[in-house]
């Protein structure tokens, strides 16, 4: 009897601290999925989640906002107009009613439209720079695996390599967001190479010329043989294939016909809804008409901002902080990886 309550008594024990294990999952779980932390994953920074907020809607409101007060202001106007009954066109219209809820209609396509072309082009360009961080990292490995240190003086050639392919992605960066090449680029390269770059047209191009220049000479001095070659040329060839592909979002806007269209309609739309809503409303128009704004104007301007996503905007690509990663990784393999000769003395080792 003793032996089975003792056994009753163990597993209740175990069904509770169980039970306790699974109350603290969601927690976990909920507090991995706070802006706080989503934040900190996609761009490495820490902050209180009400500063994550300001940040990421602090580029959006400042260029609503003089929009929202003149929609407010214009509500409030046609509240008067209402109460004094100066003029009564439109609140006797029967046809009002049916141009709003039409240009509802209309305007919730467009915006759906606005809003997926931008996340597309956004989300694009995302997967673009997770591909690059993938060659950066194979190209890197493959320069100091392949290629044969016969003097001491090639190692330091193999980590000048190294680096320039860093280079490449600083370079594609400020590329990317027509800023000047700046000193992020001078520690990675000579001050000759840094110089000969301020001066060119297209930076990460004439990275990616020395790359090949450095391989090519490897092979010549027979470091690697041609196949090692022809794999390391091909991912210098994704580099460049990947830069292409960026440049091909930054220089293919969305076609200006759409952002003049949805710009027109929503005035259309702003001027007729609050002699729609002043009879149920009256004073009340300006404020729900000001908040009604925000809502499509944001919405309009979230679209607009992401769907350049090379900038320097909170909401765009954390280019800044993928760069540092790619940095960090090459630095890792520099510092940290032995010299090729002696993982040819594990190999004879394990035989």
């Amino acid at each position: 009897m003793n032996q089975g309550r003792n056994n009753i008594l163990v597993h209740s024990f175990q069904n509770n601290s169980d039970t306790s294990r699974c109350k603290k999952r969601p927690q976990k779980n909920a507090h991995s999925r706070s802006f706080k932390e989503k934040f900190k994953l996609y761009t490495g920074e820490q902050l209180h989640w009400s500063k994550v907020i300001l940040r990421l809607v602090g580029t959006v409101i400042p260029t609503i906002l003089p929009w929202i007060l003149l929609c407010s202001g214009y509500g409030f106007a046609v509240s008067a107009i209402n109460h004094f009954k100066h003029f009564s066109f439109f609140s006797d219209s029967k046809v009002l009613p049916h141009v709003v809820l039409s240009l509802n209609i209309v305007l919730s396509l467009l915006l759906v439209f606005r809003t997926n072309t931008a996340h597309e082009r956004f989300w694009e360009a995302r997967k673009l720079w997770g591909a690059l961080v993938n060659a950066v990292r194979n190209l890197a490995r493959g320069i100091w695996i392949y290629i044969e240190e016969s003097r001491p003086q090639d190692r330091k050639a193999k980590e000048k390599a190294v680096r320039l392919v860093v280079a490449f992605t600083i370079a594609m960066k400020l590329h990317l967001r027509r800023d000047p090449i700046n000193t992020e680029l001078s520690p990675l390269m000579s001050s000759s190479q840094y110089c000969k770059l301020q001066q060119v047209n297209h930076a990460p191009i004439e990275v990616s010329l020395w790359l090949g220049n450095y391989l090519q000479t490897q092979y010549e001095r027979q470091q690697i043989d041609v196949f090692q070659l022809t794999a390391l040329h091909k991912l210098v060839d994704e580099l460049v294939n990947i830069l292409g592909g960026c440049e091909r979002i930054l220089k293919t806007p969305v076609p200006l016909i759409y952002t003049i269209t949805l710009k027109a309609l929503l005035c259309i739309y702003f001027l007729l809804l609050p002699w729609e809503l002043v009879n149920g409303l009256t004073w009340w128009t300006g404020p729900i008409l000001g908040f009604i704004s925000v809502i499509l104007l944001g919405i309009d301007e979230i679209g607009s901002e992401i769907e350049e996503p090379f900038g320097h905007d909170p909401n765009d690509l954390p280019l800044d902080f993928i760069c540092n990663t790619i940095n960090r990784n090459a630095e890792d393999l520099i510092n940290l990886a032995p010299p090729k000769n002696q993982f040819d003395e594990v190999e004879d080792i394990a035989a």
